[in-house]
């Protein structure tokens, strides 16, 4: 076994290789069989330069303040780290390496844009190609190529595509933030003439966005910045710029959207090539990307393909997920080939999306499409959609020659963030395992770099729906500088008064339409509050301290704007009862827009028909109990970080509203026997979950809490909001059983209903495919996948102690259930590997665990026992006796 520190990493992004800023912070894991350390060594090079060594006497290994002085653009570092500890000083850890990225002060490339004809309006325009040749007579030693764009591009050197990554460069708000690309080009250069390309399209900057496929409002006219550097074996250095001596042309991708599809003649003659204009954007400074970029992370083929009629074929590729289709049977030259993808096929084996129609606020329908479109030139090419995503099952291919589709030529790429999967989980229980699976698909489908709520019909970033999913995603992957970089979009949107936009990047730009009607269902509960939940939940998993420090001054101006919300604003039903509103009054949020839980199970008549409230019944509710409830936990959790920021006065100031603002939930939602007001499913939890229940009540509100849902046929009745902490509430009341009747349930509402139905993906409705087999509304929505968490955190018992940070320490504490009799699984902590495993035979009960150094891990058995384990590998045994939980 290795003595040296592993899992070197900064805190940047990067494709073929980590790029960074000017400071970048440092991170590794301590090695096998420390305890911890006292102290740490760093060596490094730049551009083989050796710098002073440093030797600090500290414990941190995470997020370690860059020590030497700010790298310069382009520079190359390789580093090394060994730590001392309690047996004396490791072995150096294996070095690795890092770039700098090409600082913003130092670009000096032009803004290059095409020369575009008349315009065919958003979601109808071509891509275009921009192009420069350039002379190499010396032998390159090594080409880095950094660039981006407003508008999505593929670079090309010589032909070939530069970089693995896709859809660069990424989805943000592009009045504040834009992200480059750095990519190593060395081996497609060659000697004398090299020709360098851009295929640059709409993409996220203005192509369309959202339900209603409005056009994004980030800019009109797109744009490319780029530098390729060229070192010699000499030692000097030669830069082609992006400069008004390039040219453009409209490209064979003859309408390119990152929505609606692409359509491609590959046989079109040339387009005539004309300069670019220069410099007619106006962008923000270039900075580097904290995510892993979007790649192309796994193929499918169909597992069944069905003729449709003569020409038309349905592939299945047995998965919901985002990407596309490559084919490689075109058919002959002026061939053109129809792909429609969607996510459900009917009984008779076509495509169906009207399932995912909108209407528009003016009653207008919008008719849901992802279509891409090729013309052969019959010359064996490939067909592959790289200015488009989709999200799919099935896709339709209909060629209109009436000739046969080889189903060897279809593959599905699928495409998302290359994030690096941290946690396994598997037990006894088939459908368990295959629930997981299903919510891993779902948010995988919807990591196409920032988080979505659809990869279909919406494809925005709405917070409420992350900030319920985050805790899930942390543990199921490394999904740090993903976040961090979305947050970025938040706080980039933030709008002037301090309300948090309902999804970021905001395309709509609804900070400057105020008067637009997004703009008056902007400030939701449980929507904005992602500004302050998800870097809370990110400084506990990881234990980075920065995470919260950035978001700090939006946090401030959220929760102020809804205390001041609170102050003004009553809604109706109270003011009826009184005209005069009682003290308490000014901390209940009721008077503003709330979203409230949202997707709540439908009633249902006898028949099972859906009853629906009125659309209008439902906007005027009363939402100040779910709305304050959040009040609480944002001004609470605020507070909570200003102390670990040093802020002692910030820290008062919000512990002492978050004490009034509790008080006024309780007069207001609870009377003396633990009653809500409200008194759901969905309020129960959120008002345990969240410690709005005095101690005394807490029981009497958990047996109300069973009471509702045994009432209702042991069936959950919560919507987005609450649905991730319901299990998790019950089992920590002592209601293991009932948590495990609502996992068990197989009729809807229900996760497994969904398995029995033939999901692959969670479904934004319960019924998203009715007991008739007819789909509803989204089929891959990850917010009710939160589920997943409970299976690692109850049925497996791993889970982060209370107070601790990036996994300092843990517990292990399986809720038994008399259909599992094991489980094991494992999570990638920054402090290392832990492994649990536990099994039942027959009186016994096994346990494994592997405690990471840096770490410590609290035990407790079936009998109640507990033990406190350091690190290091751990077997026992202990009687399989309590396992069923006593009522708390």
């Amino acid at each position: 076994m290795s003595h040296r520190p592993d899992r070197l990493r900064i805190d940047s992004g990067g494709d073929q290789f980590t790029v960074s800023g000017r400071s970048p912070r440092l991170s590794w894991r301590l090695p096998p069989r420390f305890t911890g350390c006292t102290a740490y060594e760093l060596e490094a090079l730049v551009d083989d330069i050796p710098l002073a060594p440093v030797l600090r006497t500290s414990a941190e290994h995470l997020f370690v303040p860059w020590p030497w002085a700010p790298l310069g653009s382009c520079q190359r570092v390789t580093w090394r780290v060994r730590v001392r500890g309690d047996q004396g000083y490791s072995d150096w850890s294996e070095p690795t390496s890092f770039e700098a990225g090409l600082l913003n002060e130092d670009w000096t490339a032009r803004w290059i844009s095409p020369v575009e004809g008349a315009d065919e309006g958003s979601g109808m325009r071509p891509a275009y190609s921009l192009s420069a040749r350039f002379e190499l007579t010396g032998q390159v030693r090594s080409a880095r190529l950094y660039a981006t764009a407003l508008g999505v591009y593929e670079a090309f050197v010589n032909g070939r595509r530069a970089g693995s990554a896709e859809l660069t460069p990424g989805s943000t708000s592009y009045d504040h933030t834009l992200y480059a690309q750095a990519m190593d080009v060395t081996q497609s250069l060659q000697r004398g003439g090299n020709e360098l390309e851009v295929l640059l399209s709409d993409g996220w900057y203005r192509g369309k966005t959202g339900g209603f496929r409005l056009p994004s409002g980030w800019g009109t006219t797109t744009a490319v910045r780029l530098e390729l550097h060229l070192w010699h074996h000499d030692g000097s250095r030669k830069i082609v710029r992006s400069d008004d001596k390039w040219t453009s042309s409209r490209s064979r991708i003859t309408r390119a959207d990152l929505m609606d599809g692409q359509v491609v003649d590959l046989g079109s003659p040339p387009d005539v090539r004309r300069p670019v204009l220069v410099d007619h954007v106006v962008a923000p400074g270039i900075d580097w990307s904290p995510a892993p970029p979007v790649r192309k992370i796994e193929t499918r083929l169909p597992v069944a393909m069905r003729q449709i009629d003569t020409g038309s074929w349905v592939a299945d590729f047995g998965q919901n997920a985002s990407g596309w289709i490559s084919l490689a049977d075109l058919g002959p030259a002026g061939a053109r080939t129809v792909i429609d993808y969607g996510e459900f096929a009917r009984p008779d084996g076509d495509l169906t999306t009207s399932h995912l129609d909108s209407v528009l606020p003016e009653g207008g329908p919008v008719r849901f499409r992802q279509r891409d479109e090729i013309v052969s030139a019959g010359d064996g090419e490939v067909f592959e959609p790289r200015h488009t995503v989709h999200g799919f099952q099935y896709a339709r291919l209909r060629r209109d020659d009436g000739g046969a589709i080889d189903p060897a030529s279809v593959t599905m790429h699928v495409v998302h963030s290359d994030l690096a999967r941290t946690a396994t989980f598997i037990c006894s229980s088939a459908d368990l395992n295959r629930l997981q699976d299903i919510a891993v698909w779902s948010f995988r489908g919807n990591a196409v770099d920032v988080p979505t709520d659809c990869p279909t019909r919406e494809r925005i970033g709405w917070t409420g729906d992350y900030q319920v999913f985050a805790p899930a995603a942390a543990r199921l992957y490394d999904v740090l500088g993903f976040s961090r970089k979305w947050l970025r979009s938040v706080r980039d949107d933030q709008l002037p008064d301090g309300r948090i936009a309902n999804f970021s990047p905001d395309g709509r730009r609804t900070k400057l339409n105020l008067e637009d009607r997004l703009a008056r269902t902007t400030g939701s509960a449980g929507w904005g509050d992602a500004i302050v939940a998800v870097p809370m939940e990110l400084y506990e998993a990881y234990g980075d301290r920065e995470v919260l420090a950035e978001n700090w001054d939006a946090m401030v101006r959220w929760v102020d704007w809804c205390l001041e919300a609170a102050r003004t604003h009553r809604h109706p039903s109270r003011i009826e009862r009184s005209a005069e509103p009682p003290p308490h009054e000014q901390f209940i949020w009721d008077g503003t827009y709330h979203w409230g839980e949202w997707a709540e199970p439908t009633p249902k008549a006898p028949d099972g028909t859906p009853l629906e409230p009125p659309q209008s019944d439902w906007q005027k509710a009363d939402k100040g109990e779910l709305g304050t409830a959040y009040l609480y936990r944002s001004s609470a959790t605020l507070a909570r970080i200003a102390e670990i920021l040093g802020r002692p006065a910030d820290a008062v100031r919000y512990a002492a509203i978050a004490d009034q603002v509790l008080d006024a939930w309780r007069v207001e939602f609870l009377d003396e026997s633990g009653q809500t007001a409200g008194d759901t499913q969905a309020g129960y939890v959120r008002a345990l979950s969240f410690g709005l229940i005095p101690g005394e009540l807490r029981q009497s509100a958990v047996r109300r809490l069973v009471e509702l849902i045994r009432a209702a046929g042991n069936h959950l009745g919560t919507g987005f909001l609450s649905t991730a902490q319901l299990l998790p509430v019950l089992a920590d009341h002592g209601y293991a059983d009932v948590a495990y009747d609502l996992l068990f349930q197989r009729t809807s509402p229900s996760w497994l209903a969904m398995l029995d139905r033939g999901a692959t993906t969670i479904w934004e409705d319960w019924d998203g495919v009715d007991v008739n087999g007819n789909p509803h509304d989204s089929l891959n929505h990850y917010s009710k996948g939160a589920v997943v968490h409970f299976l690692h955190t109850h049925v497996l018992g791993l889970r982060q102690a209370e107070g601790s940070v990036g996994w300092e320490s843990f517990v292990v504490a399986p809720a038994h259930h008399p259909e599992i009799t094991w489980a094991r699984g494992s999570y990638e902590s920054p402090q290392g590997r832990i492994e649990v495993a536990w099994q039942i035979e027959g009186e016994t009960f096994r346990l494994t665990v592997d405690v990471p150094p840096g770490s410590t891990a609290e035990v407790t058995f079936p009998n109640g026992e507990k033990a406190t384990l350091p690190p290091g590998h751990f077997t026992t045994t202990r009687p399989s006796v309590g396992l069923t939980p006593a009522r708390a």
